[in-house]
């Protein structure tokens, strides 16, 4: 979820529209119809857009025993600096809960739409201390407009930049920070925990923000003071203040770069929208599979990346159940081989190697050295 980015959203519907074209194949669609509902079609067709609500209640109670677990053995260590080793396992936990609230916001767990945000609301707000408006406001946009640099929220210019021409006018730190942002990426993950309480307060805070009804505000506030108040006594209770304080920025340092590596390598690097002359009349299938990179990988891959690892499916289908993504993969990638529209999927490693190599390709202009 940073600018990184994440995950918490509202379902997103896919259109079935022409596509007239891709960025390195300009033709249209078979009989002139939309690209996208065949196999729109097929996945309908094998069921595979059906809700999985039983192996996401499993998911979430694996979750929770996993959180009581990491409280029960900092009780039984007590005030000691031991205790610190424990934030890894949280950290990995509290992850889980944010891919369970993304889930949820999607419509993936269930399409009764009050139970979906009472879901999602419990792991945003009060198990993460993030706002779910906030987070749904902002993945929306980036889903209808992936990699679009004046549409999509996760590439506008910020702290990274991620086209050469979002580094004019950089003065300062910003300057600084551009020209090595491939080197700096991982360490400033390590603040994203931090960043997606501070957006999200900010935002319902704001008039103009995305929570606009007086009653959703004052839900989503008394969830993020409940968040923040069990908290901090959950570790003043079984830590000393110091012990808290240290354990409490690990914690989230290491929630923040499991969630830069879960987002990161999904689509920095792929196609831009903006750099085809016929970049913002994609149709629907060619917006979400020229701008999206999956990840090879097993069932610890799956479970690391909270199924994002299928980032293309994911964006063709938003409310696919994660554990039907691996199943749709087959007919997606054949489906794109059969209309000639490449078909990006690269291992674990590889994937950050791209994304960060694009970042500092884009950085490249104000170290001085030429672009390729």
């Amino acid at each position: 979820m940073p600018q990184a980015t994440a995950t918490i959203d509202a379902p997103v519907s896919p259109p079935a529209v022409p596509a007239p074209g891709s960025a390195r194949r300009r033709r249209p669609a078979a009989g002139g119809g939309s690209e996208f509902a065949p196999l729109l079609r097929t996945v309908k067709e094998q069921g595979l857009l059906e809700r999985r609500t039983g192996w996401y209640a499993r998911d979430i109670a694996a979750n929770l025993l996993g959180v009581a677990a990491v409280i029960t053995a900092l009780a039984l260590i007590g005030p000691s600096w031991w205790a610190l080793p424990l934030a890894l396992p949280l950290a990995l936990f509290s992850a889980r809960m944010a891919f369970v609230g993304h889930d949820a916001g999607h419509s993936q767990i269930t399409d009764r739409r009050g139970l979906g945000r009472a879901v999602q609301l419990v792991h945003a707000n009060l198990l993460l201390g993030m706002s779910r408006e906030w987070w749904n406001d902002k993945h929306n946009r980036h889903h209808a407009n992936p990699n679009h640099l004046d549409k999509d929220p996760d590439v506008a210019a910020d702290v990274l930049v991620f086209a050469a021409h979002q580094t004019a006018g950089r003065t300062g730190l910003r300057r600084w920070l551009t020209r090595h942002q491939a080197w700096l990426f991982f360490p400033l993950t390590t603040l994203e925990g931090i960043a997606l309480k501070v957006y999200g307060v900010q935002a319902l805070l704001s008039r103009t923000g995305p929570c606009r009804s007086r009653r959703e505000r004052l839900v989503e506030g008394a969830l993020l003071l409940a968040h923040v108040a069990g908290y901090a006594a959950l570790l003043l209770t079984l830590l000393t203040p110091p012990q808290a304080l240290v354990f409490a920025l690990l914690h989230q340092m290491l929630l923040g770069v499991h969630l830069g590596m879960a987002f990161a390598p999904n689509h920095k690097g792929m196609e831009m929208p903006d750099a085809h002359p016929d970049g913002d009349s994609w149709g629907h299938l060619r917006r979400q599979v020229l701008t999206s990179r999956n990840i090879r990988g097993g069932a610890l891959t799956d479970w690391f990346l909270g199924g994002l690892n299928y980032q293309v499916e994911h964006h063709l289908f938003p409310s696919m159940p994660r554990p039907h993504l691996r199943l749709a993969q087959p007919a997606v990638r054949a489906h794109c081989r059969a209309l000639g529209i490449p078909y990006t999927e690269t291992g674990f490693v590889d994937s950050y190697r791209r994304a960060l190599g694009h970042l500092h390709e884009v950085g490249a202009p104000l170290r001085g050295e030429p672009t390729a």
